[in-house]
């Protein structure tokens, strides 16, 4: 067997892997057929869509080297996607880790025009298939305990406790002293 059949049939895995996960999520999901090369059309690999919003997915996995995407399966993606009245994302997953979720435009492209997604960036910025699905949301260290930004409700001890990690982070404030001080 060769490298390419063998890779192959591993994308194919983990696409019917992530229609799987999808459809016990609640998603109507469906892997698109004969995607990629077998067609003139260019399709993304899966749709789903939960009734309020649809995603047309280009799924990409690897062993842990970085995933590259050509400029034109992007093009595609994209084209289809605004067509289709869907939200084109680009589903990653690395040996050993979860799905992860990026809208095209966030991905770093190469001088040669193609799309890539290292590892880490894929765990740092890449959205979890627990929040692509709707079950949790990411919240960042500027929405904590600020509400709706309004002034008037924010709560001074949480202001406090921001200003103090926000020390700490900054390099102002050692941890111990925060800790002492928390």
């Amino acid at each position: 067997m060769t490298t390419t059949v063998s890779a192959n049939r591993k994308g194919d895995r983990r696409e019917r892997e992530l229609v799987n996960a999808l459809d016990e999520a609640g998603f109507a999901v469906m892997r698109a057929p004969a995607s990629g090369s077998a067609t003139e059309r260019e399709l993304p690999d899966v749709l789903a869509g939960d009734g309020e919003t649809f995603y047309a997915i280009e799924a990409k996995s690897s062993a842990g080297d970085p995933i590259y995407l050509t400029g034109e399966e992007v093009e595609a993606l994209l084209f289809f996607a605004r067509n289709f009245g869907a939200k084109a994302r680009i589903a990653v997953r690395f040996d050993r880790e979860d799905w992860y979720f990026f809208h095209p435009g966030d991905l770093y492209t190469t001088d040669a025009g193609s799309y890539r997604v290292k590892k880490e960036k894929a765990l740092a910025d890449g959205t979890d298939f627990p929040e692509f699905v709707g079950e949790t949301e990411k919240v960042t260290l500027g929405e904590v305990g600020g509400g709706d930004g309004d002034a008037d409700e924010v709560d001074p001890e949480t202001e406090e406790r921001r200003a103090i990690l926000e020390a700490v982070r900054d390099g102002h404030m050692p941890v111990e002293d925060a800790l002492d001080v928390l």
